[in-house]
């Protein structure tokens, strides 16, 4: 940690000083519009956005922070990930003294646009998206509903589980969902139908950006796999789950999940992160330890990350009465069984190559004493439907319906972050 975590830190930014999500504290990364101008990379301070393109361009920045900006000047951050942490580091700092200056430059000023006023884009060129199921609540639990007596497989505790998602329909908040249709085969009907899911479910998840790329037949040892990561953000694994019922065996998820992934549009880069580390949870007596390849102290030390999360759903009842949206489910990322340094390690551990932008999804994170990732475990499967505030109640999504993720990191002595929001409404197919 650094003087860039100092909580009494103050920024001329107005709306900075005290703000829930976007502090001076956090400097989250991401790709922006300003009014009339191309897009190009910004960073989230209070209600607005730092235009980091015009930055390196002011002659305000010096050696790799300047370098570091100029990466970030076009339409999206591939090139800035791809640098690594001396490069966002000597950014960050260098931002984070601009913003706290007492007297800052007049250009300055004029590089900083409100955030309502842009448009906001997706903050990289996904290459390719992974989506592992390393929350052990939600295997348990989704365990449970199928095999009562053998919840987990017997692979999940050595393996850090996880399929090949689809990257091209990896959508920014606040992209309607579509209904899809697929094959849905109940277990009395013969044969399956085409049609449209009645089972639309949503998956509290950590999207975790890739930095720093590896050759092809080169795997990332786990003590440097931390280094490969570039940063955070929340995503949505929308799920059709009666689709998913008929297709995934024998080769796992396909049509059920590829119509559409959300992802909230800012990336909390590691550095802001470091007061919210914390040691990976012991496993329980009798789990198996990782395999060598997957074991690293230091990981299990600082690995983990203390984030509050919260599932909020708002009805289209409830926008017709102005009612504000309810929260349905409460997490915290440190349920996950597997560290997003033990996933990237695992992912390259035969030879596969990341590149910078790629993504990785951690899996549904539930708590199994208060809240879970999905409906799927909320409703028992629908057995049990959820009921909300205003009367209405719910198995799984109907059109209209808006659900929106949170997350927030908090600890004493430190000034606390956020990551945006996460947002997506249902629309019919």
């Amino acid at each position: 940690m650094d003087v860039t975590h100092d909580p009494g830190l103050r920024c001329w930014v107005r709306s900075a000083d005290g703000h829930d999500q976007f502090p001076v504290q956090n400097l989250p990364l991401g790709i922006f519009a300003p009014p009339g101008g191309p897009a190009r990379g910004g960073i989230a301070i209070g209600e607005c956005i730092l235009d980091v393109g015009g930055l390196a361009e002011s002659g305000l920045l010096r050696d790799e922070a300047r370098v570091a900006a100029a990466a970030a000047a076009g339409d999206t951050l591939n090139p800035l990930l791809a640098m690594g942490a001396v490069h966002r580091r000597a950014l960050r700092q260098a931002v984070s003294a601009l913003l706290c200056a007492a007297d800052p430059p007049g250009e300055l000023r004029g590089l900083v646009h409100e955030a309502q006023d842009c448009g906001i884009l997706p903050p990289c060129d996904i290459g390719d998206y992974t989506d592992f199921y390393a929350g052990i609540h939600h295997a348990e639990a989704v365990g449970r509903l199928f095999r009562p007596d053998a919840p987990l497989l017997p692979n999940y505790k050595f393996v850090p589980i996880g399929y090949h998602g689809r990257a091209s329909s990896v959508r920014v908040s606040g992209t309607p969902v579509r209904r899809p249709r697929g094959q849905v085969k109940p277990p009395a009907a013969a044969p399956p139908a085409y049609e449209f899911t009645r089972r639309l479910d949503f998956e509290l998840e950590l999207g975790i950006w890739v930095g720093p790329g590896n050759d092809l037949g080169s795997p990332v040892p786990i003590d440097r796999a931390a280094a490969h990561i570039a940063g955070y953000c929340l995503l949505n694994d929308w799920s059709a789950r009666d689709i998913q019922a008929w297709e995934y065996q024998p080769l796992g998820p396909f049509n059920a999940k590829n119509f559409m992934t959300s992802i909230s549009p800012w990336i909390v880069t590691p550095e802001a992160l470091e007061p919210f580390r914390i040691p990976q949870a012991p496993r329980p007596p009798g789990d198996p330890p990782p395999l060598p390849y997957l074991w690293d102290s230091a990981d299990q030390a600082r690995g983990a990350l203390d984030l509050d999360l919260e599932v909020h759903l708002r009805t289209e009842s409830m926008r017709r009465s102005a009612l504000e949206a309810e929260r349905i489910s409460a997490s915290n990322a440190r349920y996950l069984y597997w560290t997003a340094a033990q996933m990237l390690a695992h992912h390259t551990s035969g030879g596969c190559n990341l590149r910078a932008g790629d993504l990785l999804g951690s899996g549904t994170i539930s708590d199994a004493a208060d809240g879970s990732g999905s409906l799927l475990e909320l409703s028992k499967g629908g057995a049990a439907p959820l009921r909300l505030a205003n009367g209405e109640t719910r198995t799984f999504l109907v059109d209209g319906d808006e659900i929106i993720f949170k997350a927030r990191a908090q600890r004493a002595g430190f000034a606390s972050i956020g990551f945006g929001e996460c947002r997506g409404t249902v629309v019919a197919g």
